[in-house]
């Protein structure tokens, strides 16, 4: 039954914001939907950095699985920055999209920042994850309603 009730939530939420993920469905092709995530990425200020498949290695692995991809994208010098003043973040730059074909849709996923805000007290960083949450948010949002 839980299931069904999970299933019910990401159906009815446009960007499903759970405590650290951020979701969305989209209507669109595979294709489409990669074209318009980039599109999304760079409108809103950042560059795409690689796209890297996923699905070849599941397919080695015994997975089934159809398209599978993560989108890197950042801002360069903001990554550097960052990554300077606070080493230990470097995994999580630059920041990442995984997009996947579902059937007749396509899906896109991405973490928040939420559990790693009680590490750290400064308002500069702090407001880099807010802003990078906002963005993240309006690009997954930008491919959903495209059609």
């Amino acid at each position: 039954m839980k299931k069904y009730v999970v299933m019910l939530v990401l159906l009815l939420s446009p960007v499903l914001a759970a405590e650290e993920l951020f979701m969305v469905r989209s209507q669109l092709s595979f294709p489409e939907a990669m074209t318009v995530l980039q599109q999304a990425i760079r409108e809103n200020g950042y560059q795409v950095s690689r796209v890297q498949r996923i699905d070849i290695g599941l397919t080695r692995s015994g997975y089934k699985t159809d398209k599978y991809r993560v989108v890197f994208f950042g801002k360069l010098q903001e990554i550097r920055k960052i990554s300077d003043q606070y080493p230990e973040l470097v995994a999580y730059l630059p920041l990442k999209i995984a997009i996947f074909a579902e059937n007749d849709e396509t899906i896109l996923l991405s973490s928040s920042f939420k559990h790693l805000r009680p590490f750290y007290s400064s308002v500069d960083l702090l407001a880099s994850f807010s802003h990078w949450e906002t963005d993240i948010q309006t690009i997954l949002e930008r491919v959903r309603i495209e059609e």
